[in-house]
């Protein structure tokens, strides 16, 4: 096996490729990218750069992927369509909208060669003061995110973008941001049954093709270990779940574990219990990530029939998925945007603005 690089999702630096990062995602068959603000100037730039990361690809195509969800968490805004928070969106009491506005979301991202994006948010804002989660998510309970998950995946991947339910088991309970620090979760099993884990059933039912394990302390799973690195966390998403799709982790390079772990010991802890693919936001940290794997691989202290197991699930969703890929064509990509189904959608919200006025 000399694939490691399927393991990673790996951010870059800027709007065109470095040498560097040529050579990486080329040699080291990088299974994935992140982009985030730094790579965007508008839609046939990005499509030009995904272009040119499709080129370097092996026998699949690679995950292009971003935090595209709506509301504040935009890394996208010049040119695409600005909807409401997923919180706002909820108020209007229509998973048909949620539906129809996830569709346009995902006609803008694939038509710049965007194939994943981090959401739904399947969080419950039950701590009004989690300002990390706020408006993104649905709702405050239960019931009414659950309304809503099974319509935002089904407008994305019926539209050519793969969804990720995060963040797994449940981040509207704290207090912190696992960006600067690592959240404490007391929640019991049970009551974590009876709430947090209804939308991420929904998510797996729903045939959602990704879940995104959280960096989060939470005492009833796991007292030592972050979710993130935690084999007992992975055994209750798969059980609770009945999840059997690709695991991805949360950004790696978050201060939850890089102020508490080594990228090298980080990335093995997470491999071995459980995820199947590691985000990274530079390179730099996901080739250290790749070479430790290759060098534990090698000398057969991390299972073959494990990173088989991942392998296999990544094969699966690039093939059943990607089967049909073709490099974007650049001067058919203003006509996506501005839409009049983008045009409609935002009336309606608007005129349910002013009717709450």
């Amino acid at each position: 096996m000399d694939n490691f690089g399927q393991f990673v999702i790996s951010g870059i630096k800027g709007t065109s490729l470095t040498p560097e990062e040529t050579e990486a995602i080329r040699d080291e068959k990088i299974g994935g990218i992140i982009l985030f603000t730094q790579n965007f100037e508008d839609p046939s730039q990005l499509a030009e750069l995904v272009n040119s990361i499709q080129k370097l690809r092996d026998e699949y195509p690679l995950f292009i992927s971003a935090d595209q969800e709506g509301g504040r968490v935009m890394r996208f805004k010049k040119h695409f369509t600005q909807f409401p928070s997923m919180l706002d969106l909820a108020r209007m009491d229509s998973p048909k909208l949620v539906f129809e506005i996830h569709q346009v979301m995902a006609k803008e991202m694939s038509a710049c060669g965007i194939n994943l994006t981090y959401s739904p948010t399947c969080d419950i804002l039950t701590n009004p003061d989690n300002k990390v989660i706020g408006d993104r998510a649905y709702g405050t309970d239960a019931v009414t995110v659950e309304k809503y998950i099974s319509a935002a995946i089904r407008g994305l991947q019926t539209n050519g973008v793969l969804a990720c339910a995060k963040h797994f088991p449940g981040h509207g309970d704290t207090s912190k941001d696992s960006h600067f620090d690592l959240p404490l979760v007391k929640t019991s099993i049970a009551q974590m049954r009876e709430r947090e884990m209804i939308p991420f059933v929904k998510a797996s039912k729903s045939r959602v093709e990704f879940m995104m394990m959280a960096h989060l302390l939470v005492d009833a799973i796991d007292d030592k270990l972050p979710t993130s690195l935690s084999p007992k966390a992975y055994d209750f998403l798969r059980q609770e779940t009945k999840f059997s799709k690709i695991v991805v982790t949360d950004d790696m390079e978050m201060k939850a574990i890089a102020d508490r772990f080594s990228t090298e010991e980080a990335a093995l802890q997470a491999i071995t219990a459980g995820a199947d693919i590691l985000v990274y936001k530079t390179m730099e940290n996901a080739m250290k990530a790749v070479n430790v794997i290759r060098e534990h691989s090698k000398k057969r202290l991390l299972k073959k029939e494990i990173l088989d197991e991942k392998q296999s699930r990544i094969e699966r969703c690039k093939k059943e998925n990607f089967a049909n890929y073709q490099p974007i064509y650049i001067p058919k990509i203003a006509d996506v945007f501005h839409s009049q189904d983008a045009k409609v959608l935002m009336d309606q919200w608007n005129k349910f603005l002013t009717a709450k006025v």
